[in-house]
């Protein structure tokens, strides 16, 4: 079992994040701070959402065969 933890900041508008109900948008792609590109449903960060869009530091883990396991907010 050799889960992954990735750290990683978002900053995603209302307006934009709006795109995921209207079905234009489904997945959120973005980099690590350790340098590695990350792409999830956006439905994942969904929790997370105001009223002015989905603002802070956040941490995913993954399974070894890059399976979602779980995402909290950091800051």
């Amino acid at each position: 079992m050799n889960n992954q933890s990735l750290v990683f900041k978002l900053a995603i508008p209302a307006e934009k994040y709006l795109s995921v109900y209207k079905g234009l948008a489904k997945t959120i792609s973005t980099l690590t701070y350790d340098g590695r590109r990350v792409e999830f449903s956006a439905e994942k960060v969904r929790p997370f959402l105001t009223h002015d869009g989905v603002y802070g530091t956040f941490e995913m883990h993954i399974t070894a065969e890059k399976k979602f396991l779980s995402i909290k907010k950091l800051a």
